[in-house]
């Protein structure tokens, strides 16, 4: 029986992936505006946190990649009815994963004050930064296996039970990050910037929790692994470095972002960590469909059905630029008060205001990226994605931040290289799919 393609069966996995996608950045969010509103050096803890969010963003996105790659095996398989053959493959990529978490956990923590020096904190940014991520990097293996079984889900056409577990650790880190930030008076001392760690840590082990609950019940995988390996494992390993390549390649960018945004000083990289969260909410949130084009172009490219393949692309892209130029009308018109949610400062708010249009205009461009780059990541197709992505930042981002810098634009530069790196990660992408799909309808 061949997957049908219609708007019910679109909407019942993206819709799940949204909830699920925007948890994970309300976790940060949550952090930021808590964490920002402080009394005490609040514009030094609100670039702490958003520089050290920034870091692991990128960090778990670049290891996190195994989470595609599974996700593109499991739905392939589920496609040509072959599951069977992968049993002995997930355990092993679960256990993968653990692993390289734990390297990613040693390292980074040996070398934490190196990291952050090399965005230009220093002084009290530099302390809060590194005092905040050392809490924080113990979620390394707890978020990493969640992915990894959320890619599971995924592949097996079910975005809901991530979304549970998703937007339950979000709920709970809300509550968690105000009473351990402020304190409770009598019961609890506030702990400022550690309080936000430690909420988010015990967030990401109850997410871990629900999901090992979800995939014992309800998947038809274990946790046995087997001394023989299995022989997908290393095309396995191979797609998710070769995606591992490609999202190292994108956060070099969002780490030059951070560290010129540092080196114009406290207010600006204060201002850049409300822009950049405020991006990778909007980029979670309209990739609730890019998640349902990736579960679905894998099980269609597994039945050969390429008429329903590029039906749903054309489908999903809709729904994703209707859904950005929604944020995009309700963004401008609470424009004025966006930023004073995450800090008082009048100098940040002036600097965000100032720049803040460029991500709202950019978005539906956001969207088809974000969309094709889910459709070629569920047909397993890494090699052309890294490539497009070294070639949009290499090309296209870091030669428009040198020439903003130049002229001295400041976050203008930031955010107009991005602008012109999301062109050139979205036009390909589409050129290449239609290209090599719309042929064989």
């Amino acid at each position: 029986m061949q997957t049908k393609i219609n708007f019910k069966n679109i909407n019942a996995l993206a819709i799940p992936a949204i909830f699920s996608g925007i948890s994970e950045s309300i976790i940060t969010l949550t952090d930021i505006a808590i964490v920002g509103n402080v009394k005490e050096n609040s514009v030094e803890a609100l670039g702490a946190v958003g520089l050290v969010g920034s870091f692991l963003s990128a960090i778990i996105w670049v290891i996190a990649q195994t989470k595609t790659s599974l996700s593109a095996t499991v739905s392939q398989h589920l496609g040509s009815k072959r599951l069977n053959a992968i049993k002995t493959l997930v355990p092993q990529a679960i256990l993968f994963n653990f692993l390289l978490s734990l390297v990613l956990f040693f390292i980074t923590s040996i070398f934490v004050h190196e990291i952050f020096k090399a965005y230009n904190a220093s002084g009290l940014l530099l302390d809060y930064a590194k005092e905040y991520y050392l809490i924080r990097a113990w979620g390394f293996p707890l978020t990493l296996i969640t992915f990894a079984l959320y890619g599971i889900f995924r592949g097996l056409q079910n975005t809901i039970w991530a979304m549970k577990c998703s937007l339950t650790g979000a709920i709970i880190n809300v509550f968690l990050t105000y009473f351990f930030v402020q304190g409770i008076d009598g019961r609890l001392q506030p702990m400022h910037i550690k309080g936000a760690a430690y909420a988010s840590i015990i967030s990401q082990c109850i997410m871990l929790a629900m999901a090992f609950y979800y995939y014992f019940k309800y998947t038809p995988f274990g946790l046995i692994i087997r001394k023989k390996i299995n022989p997908s494992l290393r095309p396995f390993i191979i797609m998710s470095f070769n995606f591992i390549i490609r999202t190292a390649t994108l956060n070099l960018a969002i780490y030059l972002a951070n560290a010129y945004a540092t080196d114009y000083g406290k207010n600006y990289i204060a201002a850049q960590s409300i822009l950049m969260n405020i991006w990778l909410f909007f980029s979670f949130f309209i990739d609730g469909y890019a998640t349902a084009g990736n579960a679905m172009a894998g099980k269609l490219l597994g039945e050969k059905n390429y008429s329903a393949l590029w039906k749903m692309s054309k489908s999903i892209s809709k729904y994703a630029i209707t859904v950005s130029l929604i944020l995009i009308v309700l963004c401008f018109s609470f424009y004025n008060y966006i930023g004073a949610f995450f800090n008082k400062n009048t100098d940040v708010i002036q600097i965000f205001n100032n720049v803040f249009w460029i991500i709202l205009l950019v978005q539906p461009i956001n969207s088809l990226a974000y969309i094709f780059d889910g459709l070629f990541k569920g047909m397993g197709d890494a090699k052309f994605l890294r490539n497009n992505l070294i070639m949009a930042t290499f090309c296209g981002f870091i030669p428009g931040l040198l020439i903003g810098n130049y002229f001295d634009l400041k976050l203008y530069s930031v955010w107009l290289a991005f602008a012109i790196w999301m062109c050139l990660r979205s036009f390909p992408l589409i050129y290449s799919f239609k290209k090599n799909y719309v042929n064989n309808r």
